[in-house]
């Protein structure tokens, strides 16, 4: 469903070059779900977009590799031919629902307007399927709810309205950026039980993009591990939860906090702070940061290989993968 090739996603500053994604290659199949996670500017949401097709090439910014949805070439499409795509074979729900409704449209309008567009149709029935729509999202009172306006719903419920909308075309690849980001934790855990039942139901593949490992850990079936715009390890999740092999996606498991530990007891944390992708390390970007670094990970970038444990396609990015044996702290 998806096969995105060396990409990589560069903005022109006034400061020089800032290379967010760089050399991303990604597969995704129908019905299956990937999760992409790392640190807060490792490039998961741009890498979302670029994939989505959303970010081209301009005087400020420089998009190569390609980008293979459904069979269709994402950025050798014309802008027409991208908004056909969109919709109907992809889709992105987007971190901030508020950005993404138009406060003077009523709810009903933003879900019926992508079925009048790509289904052809007409007024009436384009506004029966909104409303069942936002019934299938689990919105209470659907008919009601679609001639309100986004501020007269709570948070959680402008989330399901933006799901109804990336869903109203039948896409067969959902990019979810941050979905249940400033929501409480009972409406995320119903906003990603909603994802989950509508992908298996769908057999739609998923892209999920998160900084919530607990979340990944428990909705996906792969993982690829980000690190100032390179994957650093992609694996099954049961492959990069148990046994990880980078130093860095050890360390993102080990800071995850655990109810069963004593009092004051102080969490794993990775020393330093990300590189600055106006002037990155020379080698591994994790270097300076790693505690098992050498002079050849300062000097030389480690290239993305097979991981020797796993024989279903994991990679690693590492010239000393941890040993598999080691087991991550509970």
């Amino acid at each position: 469903m998806l096969d995105a090739v060396d990409v990589a996603t560069t903005f022109h500053t006034p400061d020089g070059p800032l290379r967010a994604v760089d050399g991303v290659s990604l597969t995704l199949a129908r019905g299956e779900t990937l999760g992409i996670v790392g640190e807060s500017g490792s490039g998961k949401s741009v890498l979302g977009r670029t994939l989505m097709g959303l970010i081209t090439t301009n005087t400020a910014t420089t998009v190569s590799g390609s980008v293979t949805i459904g069979g269709q070439d994402v950025h050798a499409l014309t802008p027409a031919g991208r908004r056909a795509l969109w919709g109907t074979e992809v889709a992105m729900v987007f971190q901030d629902p508020m950005t993404s409704l138009n406060p003077v449209k009523k709810v009903g309008r933003h879900v019926a307007e992508s079925v009048r567009l790509h289904l052809g149709l007409g007024r009436a029935a384009s506004r029966e399927r909104a409303v069942d729509l936002l019934r299938q999202v689990g919105i209470p009172e659907p008919a009601r709810r679609a001639r309100q306006y986004p501020h007269e719903l709570s948070g959680g419920m402008r989330q399901r309205v933006v799901i109804a909308m990336a869903l109203a075309c039948d896409p067969r690849l959902l990019i979810a950026d941050e979905p249940t980001t400033a929501l409480d934790v009972t409406v995320q855990k119903q906003i990603l039980d909603l994802l989950q039942h509508l992908g298996r139901e769908r057999r739609m593949a998923t892209v999920l993009i998160s900084h919530d490992l607990a979340t990944i850990a428990d909705r996906t079936d792969r993982v690829a591990v980000m690190y100032a715009g390179r994957l650093v390890e992609h694996a099954r999740t049961t492959e990069v939860f148990d046994r990880p092999r980078h130093p860095y996606s050890r360390a993102l498991i080990a800071s995850i906090p655990h109810l069963d530990l004593p009092p004051h007891t102080p969490l794993p944390t990775i020393e330093g702070t990300p590189p600055n992708l106006l002037h990155p390390p020379t080698g591994c970007r994790f270097a300076p940061r790693c505690g098992a670094a050498t002079d050849r990970c300062r000097r030389q970038p480690p290239a993305l290989e097979a991981r020797a444990d796993d024989p279903r396609g994991g990679t690693v990015a590492c010239h000393h993968p941890l040993d598999v044996t080691q087991e991550v702290p509970a």
